[in-house]
């Protein structure tokens, strides 16, 4: 899966949880729960999306390395491919 596969995967699923936005509006370094105001809840019902759409189960701990839309594509990009997650991309338990 190429890493412009992956960003629209990440932006189907955020559109999923917050009906209404815009994938042209949601900016690749801002923080997502900061940019879409969205609460605990809505961030789960992303991780789910995620695992729903690419078949990839985050466990918790790795969550902070979601942060950011750039966050994800690193983070799923490694984990597709089989490697470790990177290192440093996000505060872990966020």
């Amino acid at each position: 899966m190429t890493r412009e596969e992956i960003r629209a995967a990440v932006l189907d699923a955020i559109v999923a949880v917050v009906p209404g936005t815009r994938q042209s509006d949601i900016k690749d370094e801002t923080p997502i729960r900061d940019q879409l105001d969205m609460d605990s809840m809505d961030f789960i019902n992303f991780v789910v999306e995620l695992d729903e759409r690419l078949a990839v189960a985050v466990p918790e701990s790795d969550y902070g390395r979601l942060a950011t839309v750039n966050g994800c594509i690193e983070y799923l990009a490694r984990t597709l491919a089989g490697g470790p997650p990177p290192v440093g991309s996000g505060p872990a338990g966020s």
